[in-house]
């Protein structure tokens, strides 16, 4: 669908309603708050509309925090006590933007709550904060979004379900380095439940959360863009013997108090918040969000940033030196490769171990590793293979062998025991932001770079700096203001460097939210690529991000360490897909190998890529990371239109059997089918209908193998 509108009843207590698609939001001006009124997966607007107003199905009176958000300024609670100052709604078509302006009576702050819209079942929510007054206001609290979800009025109309077999909740249950996109799904049992992201925990959980019905059918896909810590929470009201249960959620900045401290005459953004609303399964509600990011959260221009060029490179796991760099080049662009990276390491002296950590800040290439004018020697040689110049960078991390180190400690972040920080730069000391602006637009300039990765290696308890602001004798918690400095950082660079291709990188996937992929092309979602984990990774990240924005690396960093060959590169091949090498320097190339790789490189060129960057991802084994134990692991890509396709089988470890029966997922029965099965290099004939009821049998006689199904009509 592409309906959207927003429908403003006014009065003493106006009404705002939200249509994306068929998904429908209300919220409600009531008596000094904003409340959440319901949502609707059907496309009707709610009862919220009516007169009389008796068949609302929530009564958000009966939730003991009905706020659509939530602050708390100055020790005061700012739940209530608003006056409504207006509406607007500015845009039109597929991109509609409503803003409710609220003032406090409590404290002078000023709120702009803007909700987008653009037909695609999801929903952006932003809100803005204005400090009207001449004191600074310190926020302790910050609730981005929440509210009344749903209620569940006369149970018996569905005799034998039990109050915990009414929602599932869905989220990635690890949140440590490697163990990326671990997503599982559990009942949801009454009380409340929290998710917490990089604020006491580790940095590689992605802030998503799923919640569904299972009982009315109803998905919703919340997600959080802001890089530090967040908090999902869920509070299901399921009294025993009750004839109805309540459901709220929130979306929280967590952190530690005060996360802002507003300046006098101050506005500041905070971080958006998505939600997408479904009536159908878990893929419907990832498509309808990868729908929503592509058309109205990814959409800095340039750079091809839906032509997923085919990456590779190498770093520090190499001696990294011009002969073995120009080798490498030759490998990897015989093999298909359209991009060679640069990785850590080439601000280093030629010394073992590799210091790439402490070498942070030197930003100019090592004059020992790179004698005289053999660095740029370089970027022409990769230029002559067909390849673009790409280079690594960590520009938010110093590390004690650089200058910058030494001459600015007052950069580097102050932690809650008063310990100055010896790695992280702080971006909202002004200087310190001009220098890393300045020396990311020096290095592309300087060394022709056709794709700059960024980098950052630094734990999540890094984020929580203090700051005295304007020494007004409030010290904040820098994490907000921090990463409002990176994401401008990155918007400008991208925005004065538009034909330079932006790849996100965080120690793997410390930063895959959709704050931070603002201002970049694709992201790395994990350094993990030894299977069966790494094959559980894709599948869980792909949940949570568009698979053309998901890169995923073949060879290298111990992926040659268990299973096959074609397993390494099929779990590339339905995302954005990256190379490394298969031989070293010296050795000679494995012909069988390299053809191998070329070949699967030219199936993602010619039949996947195409499509990849609107395609519909269905996950056949969502939990894929509790199968890697055992079991089969299945992904699939399709195009809108239905004509075309491509389906990974993965048999991970101790497989039950060695069959698979597969069920592709974006057919058009009525279509005529020509079926590969890639390791037999052979196609069939096949109806849609047959696909669809009768599947396709996928034999794969062992462990840590695969098979790669392509369809076209």
């Amino acid at each position: 669908m592409k309906f959207s509108d927003i429908y403003y009843t006014p009065g003493p207590e106006p009404v705002f309603c939200y249509r994306s698609g068929a998904a429908v939001y209300e919220e409600r001006f009531f008596r000094g708050a904003l409340v959440a009124c319901g949502w609707n997966t059907a496309g009707y607007p709610l009862d919220t509309l009516s007169l009389p107003n008796n068949h609302t199905r929530i009564d958000f009176t009966e939730y003991s925090i009905p706020q659509s958000f939530s602050l708390t300024a100055c020790g005061i609670c700012l739940d209530f006590g608003w006056k409504f100052a207006g509406f607007e709604k500015t845009g039109k078509e597929n991109r509609i933007t409503g803003e409710i302006r609220l003032e406090s009576s409590l404290l002078p702050v000023t709120a702009y709550v803007r909700t987008v819209i653009d037909g695609t079942g999801a929903f952006t929510r932003n809100i803005e904060i204005e400090n009207t007054g001449t004191e600074h206001i310190p926020l302790s609290r910050i609730v981005l979004m929440g509210g009344a979800l749903e209620t569940m009025r006369g149970l018996n109309r569905f005799p034998g379900i039990d109050t915990s077999e009414i929602y599932t909740l869905g989220y990635f249950r690890e949140s440590g380095w490697g163990r990326e996109g671990s997503y599982a799904e559990s009942p949801l049992t009454e009380g409340v439940h929290a998710v917490d992201c990089r604020f006491g925990r580790d940095r590689h959980r992605h802030p998503v959360l799923f919640v569904k019905n299972e009982v009315e059918g109803d998905i919703y896909e919340i997600q959080v863009g802001y890089s530090a810590g967040v908090r999902f929470t869920v509070d299901y009201d399921a009294s025993s013997g009750s004839d109805r249960t309540r459901l709220a959620f929130g979306a929280e900045v967590t952190g530690y108090a005060p996360l802002l401290v507003l300046r006098p005459g101050e506005r500041f953004c905070l971080p958006e918040t998505h939600i997408a609303a479904v009536h159908g399964g878990l893929d419907d509600a990832v498509n309808a969000m990868n729908a929503h990011i592509r058309r109205s959260v990814l959409t800095m221009p340039g750079a091809e940033a839906t032509a997923c060029l085919v990456g590779s490179g190498m770093g520090a796991e190499h001696d990294m030196l011009p002969d073995t760099t120009k080798a490498y080049m030759d490998q990897l662009a015989a093999m298909g490769a359209e991009v060679f990276i640069i990785d850590a390491g080439w601000a280093c002296p030629p010394e073992e171990p590799i210091d790439w950590g402490g070498c942070n800040g030197r930003n100019t290439p090592d004059p020992d590793r790179y004698p005289g004018d053999s660095f740029r020697e370089l970027r022409d040689y990769c230029h002559s293979k067909g390849m673009k110049f790409g280079l690594w960078v960590e520009i938010e991390r110093t590390g004690r062998r650089s200058g910058v180190f030494a001459d600015h400690p007052e950069w580097r972040g102050v932690d809650r025991f008063g310990n100055r920080s010896d790695q992280f730069l702080d971006l909202t000391v002004p200087e310190a932001f001009d220098w890393a602006y300045s020396e990311c637009a020096r290095i592309i300039e300087e060394y022709g770079v056709g794709l700059f990765r960024v980098d950052y290696n630094i734990g999540a308890d890094e984020y929580y700096k203090f700051r005295d602001t304007d020494s007004c004798g409030i010290a904040e918690c820098t994490a907000l203001r921090h990463y409002a400095a990176v994401y401008e950082l990155y918007r400008r660079l991208h925005e004065r460097f538009p034909d330079v291709i932006f790849e996100n990188c965080a120690g793997g996937g410390g930063r895959t939210d959709l704050g931070m992929l603002k201002a970049f092309n694709h992201t790395w979602v994990s350094d993990w690529q030894i299977s069966p984990r790494s094959v559980a990774i894709t599948n869980g990240m792909t949940l949570a991000l568009p698979p053309e924005r998901v890169d995923r690396l073949f060879a290298g960093m111990g992926c040659h360490e268990y299973g096959g060959l074609d397993l390494h590169v099929r779990n590339t091949m339905l995302t954005h897909m990256s190379l490394n090498v298969i031989s070293p320097k010296n050795a000679e190339l494995n012909a069988d190998s390299a053809a191998f790789v070329r070949r699967s490189v030219d199936i993602y060129k010619n039949f996947i890529r195409p499509f990849l960057p609107e395609a519909l991802v269905y996950h056949h084994t969502p939990e894929a990371y509790a199968k890697t134990g055992g079991g089969f692991s299945a992904l699939e890509t399709a195009s809108p239109d239905k004509r075309r396709g491509a389906c990974a089988v993965f048999a991970l470890q101790k497989p039950v059997t060695g069959e698979y029966r597969l069920y592709p997922k974006g057919i058009d029965p009525s279509l005529e089918y020509t079926v590969t099965l890639d390791n037999y290099g052979a196609g069939f004939k096949m109806s849609g209908i047959s696909l669809i009821n009768d599947g396709i049998r996928i034999v794969i006689p062992s462990a840590l193998s695969s098979e790669l199904i392509l369809y076209e009509s």
